[in-house]
């Protein structure tokens, strides 16, 4: 390996090593916030905290890995072109892709690593993961009642209002709301003003004992006329006795007695199950057909059909249309509602095994994108270099400034297409393939872009002059006119000065006078760009608006153009006003990277406030 390879590869790894240590502490708090309810009020241990976390950071692995590959290309790349290393290493013939070889063998064997965790160590610590949740409360039956809340468990919610004990298996204040078995809601309340926890490892039940407390029931009775009363039991006790069932809470965390999702198989496994999946869909569907055909008697042995030849002359039988001609009144209306019963019973056989198949349809979806998105993760990584590298060389910029407003940009449109896809997917909207690879198959294009104009050293991000400049021409005549009378006035008052001062003056003022021609040219580029952007904004927000409504493809690809678009004509604009800054010695806020990261939906806001900057500053410089 070269010097120049040590060089690179050494400077990445330390920026890689760096922003994901920092991104995967900020997603680990995102899931500690995510999951608070679960682990706080319930006296946790320190161990089980940590055991929960270590089993929740393998899933964020997917989320962080492509968001660092990317923030790290765009800084290493973006330093080497501001430090000029890059027109160093042009000058000693080396181009911008024999730098990146390295880096590529690097990135694509950190996929295939990517490919293997997401195979291997993902589907184990979700399976831990889902486990653990669900047997939080074995270690401690106490834990799965909090205080001042109501607390789920199996057909009780119970509420208490203070715990005490060693275990907090001592309660002050205990209200229960049981479920009626048959779903009808909670029709038995009990409060009590004391309650004990009676529970062993070794057993599947707890005991819950209350003393000093009141039972209530409503009670529904089977005549209809006397449910109009709405009767109700009650009965006072000094003790209960309350026996809950938990044995679908303490399933062994180590032997995960727990049916397998999706998400804990491996490639493997996910084939496995969906061969198994598709036959027994393709069967259901099968038995479910000639279960239809039996109710309407389709298949009747009675009624014999066959084709017959064309070259035979067959006999037309006429057939009474009216079935119910021969019958009397009784029977039509016997079998009128027979018909009528037998139809309603078919529609909701079929609506009913319709919810069943989409179901089923729903369910082998979700294990082709879990297939699917394996091979997603690793392949993001180099989607990501390949736009991350390239991007940086042509921005310039490291540190920390524009590359994690372009990381940050990229990465939301990346996840966003990518979360649409799935659910649409899921749902049966798209194939799980498309909906799975949808948001590679956007950014691959933009990735081919950068990479193109990077080696071919064409500056600038990307170039819309094709669709803008036909705008700027239609605007521009007005605002010419305009801005033209002003200067004409302002050489007119420059011209009348110079006459009264001597030469020396003179040239000077002719220097101020072309400073300004060069500042007006700026502030009508200005003027002009931030009408187009006004008008961007404008539809952006109006596809945004029929995007809430109309939840589809084609809206949302249209809101992902419009709001790229729309990032681009803020970059170009601030520019601009960062260009009459710097000749006017004024400093423009907020910036380039404020304005695009806030600038859907804060263009106008933004808008505004630097055009009254703008006039202050050139008022200030007239007077």
């Amino acid at each position: 390996m070269k010097i120049l390879d040590k060089y690179l590869l050494k400077t990445f790894l330390i920026t890689f090593t760096t922003v994901f240590v920092i991104l995967f502490f900020i997603f680990i708090l995102q899931t500690v916030w995510l999951f608070i309810s679960e682990l706080a009020g319930k006296d946790l241990e320190i161990l089980l905290i940590l055991k929960f976390l270590l089993f929740a950071m393998p899933r964020i692995i997917p989320m962080v890995l492509p968001l660092s590959v990317l923030l790290a290309s765009i800084m290493t790349f973006g330093n080497l072109a501001e430090n000029y290393e890059f027109a160093a290493m042009k000058s000693s013939g080396i181009s911008l892709q024999r730098s990146m070889r390295s880096l590529t063998v690097f990135i694509v064997f950190l996929s295939v690593i990517a490919f293997v965790f997401a195979n291997n160590v993902i589907p184990f610590a979700e399976y831990k993961f889902i486990n653990f949740r669900r047997n939080i409360a074995q270690r401690s039956p106490a834990m799965a009642i909090a205080e001042g809340q109501f607390s789920e468990i199996g057909n009780y919610t119970i509420k208490v209002d203070k715990k005490s004990g060693d275990k907090g298996n001592l309660l002050d204040g205990v209200l229960i709301h049981i479920k009626s078995p048959n779903g009808d809601g909670n029709k038995t309340v009990i409060k009590a003003k004391r309650g004990e926890l009676i529970s062993s490892e070794s057993s599947n039940t707890l005991k819950l004992v209350l003393f000093d407390g009141n039972y209530y029931e409503d009670i529904t009775p089977k005549k209809y006329e006397e449910r109009e009363r709405m009767p109700f039991a009650k009965a006072t006790f000094k003790k209960d006795v309350i026996n809950i069932d938990l044995s679908k809470l303490n399933t062994n965390v180590e032997t995960g007695e727990i049916a397998n999702t999706n998400t804990m198989l491996n490639v493997g496994e996910l084939n496995y199950t969906l061969d198994s999946l598709n036959t027994n869909y393709k069967k259901d569907i099968k038995s479910f057909t000639e279960n239809i055909y039996q109710r309407i008697n389709i298949n009747n042995k009675s009624v014999n059909f066959s084709i017959a030849d064309s070259t035979i002359q067959t006999k037309k039988t006429n057939f009474n249309k009216d079935l119910l001609a021969d019958l009397d009144t009784g029977k039509k209306t016997q079998a009128i509602k027979y018909a009528i019963t037998n139809v309603e019973s078919t529609v909701f056989s079929i609506e009913s095994s319709k919810f069943e198949m989409e179901e089923k349809q729903k369910n082998i979806n979700g294990h082709w994108i879990a297939l699917y998105e394996k091979f997603v993760i690793a392949f993001s990584c180099i989607l990501m270099f390949f736009i991350g590298a390239p991007l940086g060389a042509i921005i310039r910029k490291g540190g920390l400034g524009m590359p994690i407003v372009f990381a940050v940009t990229i990465f939301i449109i990346f996840h966003f297409i990518n979360t649409f896809g799935k659910k649409l997917a899921q749902e049966d909207g798209i194939t799980p393939f498309l909906g799975t690879w949808m948001s590679t198959i956007v950014l691959t294009p933009l990735a081919v872009l950068l990479t193109y104009r990077a080696i071919k050293d064409i500056g600038g991000v990307i170039n819309l002059d094709v669709i803008l400049v036909p705008i700027q021409k239609y605007l521009a005549s007005k605002q010419n006119k305009t801005l033209a009378t002003q200067t004409v006035k302002e050489e007119q008052i420059s011209i009348k000065e110079s006459d009264l001062i001597s030469s020396e003056v003179s040239s000077n003022t002719e220097k101020s006078i072309s400073g300004k021609s060069d500042i007006n040219s700026l502030v009508l580029e200005y003027y002009k760009d931030t009408k187009i952007t006004l008008i961007i904004y404008a539809i952006t927000f109006v596809v945004s608006i029929i995007a809430l409504f109309i939840s589809s493809i084609v809206t949302v690809l249209i809101l992902i153009v419009s709001i790229l678009v729309l990032s681009y004509k803020i970059y170009t604009t601030q520019r601009k006003l960062d260009k009459i800054g710097n000749l006017r010695n004024t400093k423009f806020e907020p910036g380039i990277e404020i304005s695009i990261t806030l600038g859907f939906p804060f263009y106008p806001i933004i808008y505004f406030y630097n055009k009254k900057e703008l006039q202050k500053a050139l008022q200030n410089t007239d007077n």
